[in-house]
């Protein structure tokens, strides 16, 4: 093709850091001089002081010297004879002293196809993080990196780094037609280059950007992007992978234990550092299976300026925090819990992004990943911005972190934060403060869609990873397919059984009876959903008290043996389980996410005993069917007894139609007092085995209870024509299984 006209226009713009289109000047053009056709060669080198066109194609080398044009680094040559372009490299020699030979940036054909931008511009480029951000790569033999980026409201864009001194004149960016997209391939360039993206808006304002698909950052205040692989890691989980296909299903064993990284343990000898990915993989492992959990649920990992925000505002939605090692150091970390049958769950956060100036606001100079009205585009409560998820291309973006975290990282499940801040325009707002959709009402019709659209691609690229949905509401078919009507989840947090159940253990004893309701009215909507049931790091922090200490009256003792009693209670309740760090042995303290955990509180009986209890009951559950595998069925779950609120008992059967030998009777008295010789009734003659009781001494209890178990009497009671005379210890839930005879 014919090349643009040198002339002191383009040259002022290239000069000035205001060419939009530098491939198209610089390089290797075809050009014609006094009708002798031939080949111009441009170069910008701020940092040279002289340079020569080598030609590869000839032996030896031809060399061309270029002509110094400017002195802030233009040079160029025009070299006759030669009708096409052909393969060559710049030698300069820098003000330095020094000599490089090297590719020219402005040499290379888009690394992105007009396919993929197509895609992406539609909002259906699932893997667009494969082409956008930065990746090592080869192209024609030449080993070096490639920067994309999306910013279609820029004048131009240009890469930067300590490779070129910042200096935005350098290496601008080619942009790749109306896609939005601008990029370049940068010969030489290897891994762990820092960079970021300099930008200039349509008014002339100047301002550095970190790349939104980055996989790796530097530490704050710098928040520089590093060009890193994450191809590296040798995984061997294949088998893990492969059992996860095989059974998408979630009517199985899910019990889940969620860590927050930077306090699970820390190394007080060292300055009190947080451990690292590669050191905390192997003891979070081994205390994981002790305690037989099946799951970790992670607090999110994604790059993060400030700590003290747990990591839910990101600026780095591609990259695993750097506060712990590097991605591969992630990758370690992933793979050796599942080599030992442990699965991994991200906390991943799509709602809403920081208003830190360096990141996602504002990128282009344009409101490009947030609305530009605040009574869309701002959540009020946490002080950032939301996604405008009605864009193409930012639907393309948060769809693709997704399916990115799930490829590069082969986690388990993705557990979808503050779901009901995406689902309402009116969430936390006043009247005024929001904008109906199109119809006049309140559901926000794009984010709708957008969490349907990656439920359904998750569950068709990787089966058997698990969507969870923390949402607050009672949004009907959250965990509804997609093809019925649904929003696609597998599960949601049971939000309204947490704060009813903590409601109820709250009371002191003696309110308990006037507080039944909150105890068993879960039960109403059990079914309405498929639920996790869910103590969370929001139920330990800010002023609302440890679980431990949230357990009504009494000193410590008291207190834990409401605590077992509760757990005891959510472990037998229909639904899977949820329960943060430390909650698994009663810490005393809140949580603080910049200490560790109370491990020197596991030499009391109070507190190993409630650790003790949380390890068996995860056995049990993982033990016993009409538990583990029965959380969908309706009829899974029947009420013995729930009318005696004066005494705050409750009884109840869990069964299933699949195993019908398999009964469990749950008795639960929610008050200081001892009540001997109390009847419940049994659908069945024969031995009832106390599988657990909860005041047992080996959990710190006072030992009274039923002897291992006792036999049916042929006393009717509760509607059966069988039941149990129990002892009832104080504070406790005890769990009772039928024994076939014979």
């Amino acid at each position: 093709m014919s090349a643009k006209p040198v002339g002191p226009t383009t040259l002022d713009l290239l000069l000035n850091a205001q060419l939009a289109d530098p491939h198209g000047f610089l390089g290797m053009h075809a050009h014609t001089v006094g009708g002798a056709p031939g080949v111009i060669v441009r170069a910008f080198l701020p940092q040279a002081c002289s340079c020569e066109v080598v030609d590869l194609a000839h032996k030896p080398e031809r060399r061309y010297p270029m002509l110094q044009v400017a002195p802030e680094g233009y040079f160029e040559v025009f070299i006759a004879k030669h009708t096409e372009v052909f393969a060559y490299q710049l030698r300069a020699t820098l003000r330095s002293g020094d000599i490089r030979q090297f590719s020219d940036p402005y040499s290379f054909l888009p690394t992105i196809s007009d396919h993929d931008l197509y895609l992406f511009n539609q909002g259906n480029e699932h893997f667009i993080y494969k082409k956008l951000g930065s990746h090592v790569r080869e192209i024609g033999g030449v080993p070096g990196v490639t920067f994309a980026v999306w910013a279609p409201g820029a004048a131009r864009v240009s890469v930067v780094g300590n490779f070129n001194q910042w200096d935005g004149r350098a290496q601008p960016m080619r942009p790749l037609g109306a896609s939005g997209v601008w990029e370049i391939f940068i010969p030489g360039l290897v891994e762990g280059e820092v960079y970021k993206f300099e930008l200039r808006d349509q008014s002339g304002n100047i301002f550095l950007k970190t790349d939104p698909y980055g996989t790796y950052f530097e530490a704050p205040p710098n928040n520089a992007s590093i060009v890193c692989c994450t191809r590296r890691h040798q995984w061997g989980d294949s088998e893990w992978l492969a059992q996860r296909a095989a059974k998408p299903t979630i009517d199985r064993p899910i019990s889940v234990y969620e860590v927050h990284l930077g306090s699970w343990k820390r190394i007080v000898e060292d300055a009190n550092r947080p451990l690292t990915y590669r050191e905390v993989a192997p003891l979070l492992a081994e205390h994981v299976l002790e305690m037989g959990f099946t799951h970790v649920e992670l607090m999110p990992v994604a790059e993060h300026p400030f700590e003290g925000s747990w990591g839910y505002q990101v600026t780095g939605f591609f990259a695993p925090t750097h506060r712990f090692g590097t991605p591969e150091d992630f990758q370690f970390f992933v793979d050796y819990l599942h080599q030992r049958g442990i699965g991994v769950i991200l906390d991943w956060v799509p709602a809403h992004f920081p208003r830190d100036s360096f990141a996602l606001p504002n990128f282009d100079g344009t409101h490009l990943y947030e609305h530009a009205d605040p009574k869309q585009g701002a959540h009020q409560d946490w002080g950032t911005l939301i996604f405008n998820y009605g864009r193409h291309e930012v639907r393309s973006f948060v769809v693709a972190n997704a399916l990115a975290w799930l490829d590069r990282y082969h986690l388990d499940g993705l557990r979808v934060d503050a779901v009901a801040s995406m689902l309402y325009l009116d969430y936390s707002r006043k009247e005024g403060e929001w904008i109906p959709n199109r119809y006049g009402g309140r559901e926000n019709i794009e984010a709708i869609e957008f969490l349907k659209q990656v439920n359904s691609l998750v569950h068709t690229y990787y089966p058997g990873v698990l969507m969870i949905a923390e949402e607050s509401t009672a949004f009907a078919g959250i965990t509804k397919p997609v093809k019925d009507g649904g929003i696609g989840f597998d599960l949601k947090w049971n939000m309204g059984w947490m704060h009813d159940t903590l409601r109820f253990f709250e009371k002191e004893p003696i309110h308990r009876k006037w507080h039944m309701n909150d105890l068993t009215f879960g039960m109403l909507y059990q079914y309405s959903e498929n639920f996790m049931l869910s103590f969370s790091h929001d139920e330990v922090v800010h002023g609302k008290g440890s679980l431990l200490l949230k357990m009504g009256s009494g000193h410590i003792p008291e207190k834990a043996a409401s605590l077992r009693a509760l757990y005891a209670h959510k472990w037998m309740w229909p639904g899977k389980k949820l329960l943060f760090m430390g909650c698994e042995w009663g810490q005393s303290r809140e949580w603080a996410y910049d200490r560790s955990l109370d491990w020197h509180l596991l030499q009391y009986i109070d507190h190993e005993g409630i650790r003790l209890l949380v390890r068996d009951l995860n056995q049990l559950y993982r033990n016993e069917p009409v538990l583990g595998l029965n959380d969908q069925n309706t009829q899974g779950f029947r009420w013995i007894a729930a009318w005696d609120a004066d005494n705050s008992i409750v009884a109840y059967l869990r069964q299933s139609e699949s195993f019908p030998d398999e009964l469990l009777v749950v008795v639960g008295n929610y008050t200081p007092v001892l009540r001997r010789g109390y009847r419940i009734g049994v659908p069945r003659a024969g031995f009832w085995r106390e599988l657990l009781n909860t005041n047992s001494e080996y959990y710190g209890g006072s030992g009274e209870g039923n002897g291992g178990g006792l036999m049916a009497q042929d006393v009717p009671w509760d509607g059966y024509s069988q039941s149990l005379e129990l002892v009832l210890p104080s504070m406790s839930t005890a769990v009772f299984k039928w024994r076939k005879e014979g």
